[in-house]
């Protein structure tokens, strides 16, 4: 049983916890910081629900004084707790809200629900916590996994919460059975494990690839892992529910396989495979290594079916080799199939296999371009699986292609891309774009090269140089078709020192400038007690930074000339957060939330800062002051205190000057000192100003001698010393000794004398950002151009705190000014355009419509090389990744000009059909493909720029 004040459990009636909350979370704070200097593969974790572990957290106090209060969602780095005294111990672990299967299961055989987040729904906890946690409170069920390193030239290390699931089908009885295990698993433990279940000798058991109900690929028992031999597909989140890898269990009889023939994925007849295949002179990625080494799938591992006799031949990914091929009749136009939230994948290969000069190079023979040496590349695997699948979807025909090896291949060198979860199209293409350039490097030994700066010298000379030294170290077909090159100019704000450098790039990404402006609402506050709270609503660009919101704010409260604003977000009566970064994006500011300003001396080095909140008593005695008594309300106030502050007294003067604007009567606290004075010559009827918001200087003076000469008897209010979140307190008195340059946070404690003397409503019913319906209606967004977006990706604008640049002549980091130039242009030019927005707590899309060129983009005028009048800045479209919905629910496609028909299409995973050219521009398009037009057959000589972007 559980004892909530003691925080002791009773065991057989008499023994009693051995350790205190305390003591539990030094131990796991030990055993956790032990457990990250160890990080190894194989090391085994624990998955744990976050509602017991948050409970537990409470218990042990973590986080009661080190972290915000947490309003959104339960995370364990921002728990909002109180002292463990107050919390009841948790009871036993408790992980049936994660598991799908409920609790007739154990460990390994326990399936985690497929929706959950790490943080938010599980946290993991290295073997030795989850042994002392189980220990202590019992429970379960234990949810074990092993942590796993993933990828190939940068591997990273990661728990396994997911394991690969198969499904095996018995060609015997059609019986399925599902078999879970690790992708690190090897296919010999896979054939142990379906021996095993079928009670059959492994001998006489063979396991097949089975996709799209057809025999794909044949597995031998070996040490090779499943994910090496692209076994990983386990769930399709397009129709919300799991569709498990089949694999098909052949059981030979007497000697003899079974009979008759299958059909592979290209529809011919599969004969039966023998187990020692033919040899061939012919290899790819992904099928077995044969005489030219660059596979590294072993011929004993696995190999493709064939009838009998013939070599190896494509049931996939079209695997032909590597001599130079020819454009089927109607090629191009096949699909790729869905394998499960992949439409981002499919979108972006679309793309790259329909630029003109990819396509052209990986048709022909480019094996000696191949560069297993790199260190950067992935041993040209993935040049080969990229191409092979290029040569598939350019042969005859319009079958859709299951891309299943390529996947593989991807997942294996970039493990963010693993699993069936959806991503992002240009994620992919920036990884794949410089994954190919990385395998087909030219360049097999780098050369080392020393940056030298530009150091007064012409642009043109550094920017050569700067080309040189890049293609020095890069060559290949990526480089030479698809990288461009940018000029920097970073200025240093205090000494003006200028650098610049040229970069090379494979695409721009560029912002989308706001054409809707953002109404919000905030409320101003005096700090120093001269005027009555105000809110003002201003007009900001949606996209701005709060720099803007606090220029706005300053020009409509006529803000002094030595003032400035401090913003804060206030929640459930507190200060939640200051936002003092002034480049901090507006949009983290949610239209629910409540914001203030509050005007500050801007001289206020070394000064003290006192932050007020406020708590409501029905009466307050002296008992009750030191009581735990919490009924916060109204807005905090904040002030700082003058430079000779150093006692409790001069917090009482501070407080009273705060709440004077609020007076339901002139100069009411005089009453008080009336009554202690000898000679009573004060009155207070005098009913000058007793209105006014704004007081003159005679009046705030006078108050302000007579505040002093109060302050000499005793305090006016009830004040304690507390934390940020005001969960402590300790009584403010008089002679109370404070240090000057520090934050002091203090409750003020409202009696009913204190609202009897004060109005409070002024700081109650504080507005939210932007209150939905009292504003003016939406009006529709208006379409930009491309060549707007252009331009605010190329404008001038300061480094934000956390891109500091160091300046050389300083010696210190700097909140340098950027521009950006464009240099030289590439052949194939990619445009990302931004449409996503990151928040603190939300994501967003922006569906503005971009009006992009389809033919005769010029972009002449913002090239600053003009050494090579020959080479044409004029841009042909020719492929789009569309994105369509929103963050989590949205889809991919694409659309691809096939150039030899002069005719677009819409390549819709599977799905491929005819598009008029008028109907590709909308609101869904991220990211734009051009080639660059030669200088003769640009139409009558002249480009669309952006002086005039006529619709095309």
């Amino acid at each position: 049983m559980t004892i909530a004040d003691s925080g002791f459990m009773m065991e057989n009636g008499g023994s009693c916890l051995p350790y205190t909350p305390e003591q539990e979370k030094q131990i796991v704070d030990d055993l956790m910081n032990k457990s990250e200097s160890n990080l190894r593969e194989g090391n085994l974790y624990y998955v744990v629900s976050n509602r017991w572990f948050t409970s537990w957290q409470r218990y042990i106090g973590q986080g009661n004084r080190e972290y915000p209060i947490n309003r959104h969602f339960p995370d364990p780095q921002h728990l909002d707790v109180v002292p463990s005294k107050t919390v009841e111990r948790p009871g036993p672990i408790d992980n049936s809200d994660i598991v799908l299967n409920g609790n007739g299961f154990e460990g390994d055989d326990l399936e985690i629900l497929r929706t959950l987040e790490e943080g938010r729904d599980y946290v993991l906890v290295p073997r030795e916590v989850w042994e002392k946690l189980f220990d202590w409170y019992k429970g379960g069920p234990a949810l074990p996994r092993k942590m796993i390193s993933q990828g190939i030239t940068h591997k990273k290390f990661m728990v396994e919460i997911y394991r690969l699931c198969l499904k095996l089908t018995d060609s015997r009885d059609n019986s399925q059975s599902i078999i879970r295990l690790s992708k690190k698993a090897s296919v010999h433990e896979l054939y142990g494990m379906v021996c095993t279940l079928k009670a059959i000798e492994q001998e006489k058991a063979r396991l097949w690839d089975y996709f799209n109900k057809q025999k794909q690929t044949i597995l031998i028992a070996s040490n090779r892992t499943l994910e090496e031999s692209t076994l990983q597909m386990d769930q399709d989140w397009v129709h919300l529910c799991v569709l498990h890898l089949q694999i098909l269990l052949e059981v030979q009889q007497d000697g003899y396989w079974p009979s008759g023939f299958g059909m592979d994925s290209t529809g011919n007849e599969l004969a039966l495979v023998p187990m020692e295949p033919p040899r061939s002179s012919v290899s790819i990625a992904g099928g077995p290594t044969l005489s030219n080494g660059y596979s590294t799938v072993q011929t004993s591992n696995l190999y493709r079916g064939s009838a009998l006799g013939s070599t190896f031949t494509d049931m996939e990914d079209g695997y032909d080799g590597l001599r130079s091929v020819a454009k089927g009749d109607r090629g191009g136009l096949a699909g790729l199939q869905n394998l499960g939230n992949t439409c981002f994948m499919n979108s972006a290969i679309q793309c790259l296999v329909h630029t003109p000069p990819i396509v052209e190079y990986f048709l022909q023979d480019y094996t000696e371009e191949i560069n297993k040496q790199n260190p950067l590349g992935m041993n040209g695997e993935l040049a080969l699986a990229f191409g092979e699948l290029l040569r598939k979807l350019w042969s005859s025909g319009r079958t859709p292609v299951a891309p299943r090896a390529f996947k593989g291949k991807l997942a294996r060198f970039a493990p963010q891309f693993s699993g069936y979860n959806q991503h992002d199209s240009q994620e992919l293409l920036a990884f794949l774009l410089d994954g190919l350039h990385e395998d087909l490097n030219r360049v097999k030994q780098k050369p080392y090269i020393e940056t030298k700066d530009s150091n007064g010298r012409p642009d043109v000379e550094v920017a050569d140089e700067c080309w040189r030294n890049h293609k020095a170290r890069n060559d290949s077909l990526i480089v030479d078709v698809c990288q461009g090159q940018y000029k920097s100019t970073l200025v240093c704000p205090v000494c003006s020192k200028i650098s610049i450098t040229f970069d090379p790039f494979m695409y721009l990404s560029l912002p989308l400038p706001s054409t809707v402006t953002r109404i919000m609402t905030v409320t101003v506050f005096y700090g120093d007690g001269s005027g009555l709270p105000m809110p003002y609503t201003v007009t900001v660009l949606k996209h701005g930074y709060c720099k803007d919101l606090s220029q706005a704010l300053a020009a409509a409260c006529c803000l002094k000339s030595d003032e400035n604003l401090l913003l804060a977000e206030v929640y459930e009566h507190r200060i939640f957060r200051y936002i003092d970064n002034p480049s901090e994006l507006l949009t983290n500011i949610k239209d629910e939330e409540r914001i203030v300003a509050y005007r500050l001396p801007k001289k206020r080095a070394g000064l003290t800062r006192l932050d007020i909140i406020h708590n409501c008593r029905q009466q307050c005695t002296p008992d009750s002051r030191k009581g735990d008594e919490k009924n916060f309300f109204g807005t905090p106030l904040v002030t700082y205190l003058g430079e000779d502050a150093q006692t409790g007294a001069d917090i009482d003067i501070a407080v009273a000057r705060l709440l004077s604007p609020l007076r339901r009567k002139p100069y009411p606290l005089l009453s008080k000192v009336h009554s202690v004075k000898e000679n009573g010559s004060v009155s207070e009827d005098n009913p000058t100003n007793s209105c006014n918001t704004q007081y003159g200087s005679g009046n705030q003076s006078e108050y302000s001698t007579e505040l002093e000469e109060m302050s000499r008897w005793d305090l006016s209010f009830h004040l304690s010393f507390t934390d940020e979140r005001g969960s402590s307190r300790e009584p403010i008195e008089k002679n109370s000794l404070i240090r000057p340059g520090q934050i002091i946070r203090v409750m003020l404690d409202w009696t009913d004398r204190e609202h009897e003397l004060y109005d409070a409503s002024y700081l109650k019913d504080l507005p939210e950002v932007h209150k939905n319906g009292f504003t003016a209606k939406k009006t529709r967004p208006e379409a930009i151009t491309l060549f707007s977006c252009l331009e605010a990706f190329l404008k001038e604008e300061p480094l934000g705190p956390q891109d500091m640049w160091y300046c050389p002549n300083c010696k210190e980091h700097r909140q340098a000014t950027k521009k950006l130039d464009l240099w030289r242009l590439p052949d194939i030019l990619v445009f990302h355009l931004k449409r996503f927005s990151y928040s603190r707590y939300l994501k967003n899309k922006l569906d503005t419509l971009v009006n992009f060129p389809i033919h005769n983009l010029d972009l002449s005028q913002y090239v600053k090389c003009k050494d090579a009048p020959s080479q044409s800045n004029v841009y042909e479209l020719y492929a789009i990744s569309n994105h369509y919905g929103g963050l989590g629910g949205g889809h991919y496609s694409a659309y691809a000009k096939l150039i030899d028909e002069n005719r677009w299409y819409h390549f819709d995973d599977s799905h491929v059909s005819p598009v008029g050219e008028s109907e590709i521009k909308t609101s869904a398009a991220y990211v734009l493909f051009y080639q660059r037009v030669k200088s003769a057959a640009t139409p009558n000589g002249t480009g669309e720029s952006s002086l005039g972007h006529a619709s095309s």
